[in-house]
């Protein structure tokens, strides 16, 4: 299916978008010492196909949703090396669906193992010859309404999936943190996760990636050694309410 292309100045805007929040990623990863990068995600929840086609065609590869019927009908119609990251609330009954995605990247908000389990059976059921990349989300701020694994809980959900899912490999953790958070320097959610990240690595023996960082915070993440920054209306614009 042919994706409606954007008109001159959408264009011109996304460029310029897209060209500032590169250089910010960039510069901040060459100023660390080690050999640890940064990605940006692109995310383009109720964006239409048109925005990240022209995003694409910038050099854009990494894009992440929140639902998991918009992705399947994005993932349809736009390029087959997008590299997509699913970024919603993960339920168990979309994980088949989230399976049938070929060029499905990562799978950044698992919060217990028995998600994982339905996560590693459907991407093992397709006959995938690679792993599915996951991050494991942690609720850093312990606020009831927010998803993620407890703090004291995920090295348990880290080695079950690493034991026991074959067909899923563990990248890192993930927090999306508080809003009072947020609005602190250091935020106390990132350094949080960037501690627990040690601790695992040290128990664990593996290398884990931080998630962490969306369009308000990502330079302060990225400072705080995120690796994977989510990030949408800085590039796309404010987002209209949904239908």
């Amino acid at each position: 299916m042919d994706v409606e292309q954007c008109n001159d100045e959408r264009r011109a805007e996304l460029a310029a978008s897209m060209s500032t929040i590169s250089t910010v990623v960039d510069q901040k990863k060459q100023l660390r010492s080690g050999t640890r990068g940064a990605r940006l995600v692109a995310v383009t929840k109720y964006k239409p196909a048109s925005d990240i086609q022209a995003a694409y065609e910038l050099g854009q590869r990494h894009f992440g949703e929140n639902y998991v019927q918009e992705l399947c009908e994005k993932a349809e119609a736009l390029p087959k090396d997008i590299q997509w990251h699913f970024i919603g609330r993960l339920q168990s009954n979309k994980c088949k669906l989230l399976a049938a995605i070929p060029n499905l990247w990562a799978v950044e908000t698992v919060e217990s193992a028995s998600k994982a389990q339905k996560l590693d059976e459907a991407w093992r059921a397709v006959g995938y010859s690679h792993p599915l990349n996951v991050f494991v989300q942690v609720n850093t701020s312990r606020e009831e309404n927010k998803g993620g694994v407890e703090m004291h809980e995920t090295e348990g959900v880290v080695r079950s999936i690493v034991d026991t899912c074959r067909n899923l490999r563990v990248l890192g953790l993930m927090t999306i943190g508080s809003v009072e958070g947020s609005n602190q320097q250091p935020n106390p959610d990132f350094l949080a996760l960037a501690k627990l990240r040690d601790e695992l690595e040290t128990a664990l023996g593996m290398e884990l990636e931080l998630s962490m960082g969306m369009s308000d915070d990502f330079e302060h993440a990225l400072d705080l050694g995120s690796n994977n920054v989510r990030v949408g209306s800085k590039i796309f614009g404010s987002r209209p309410p949904k239908n």
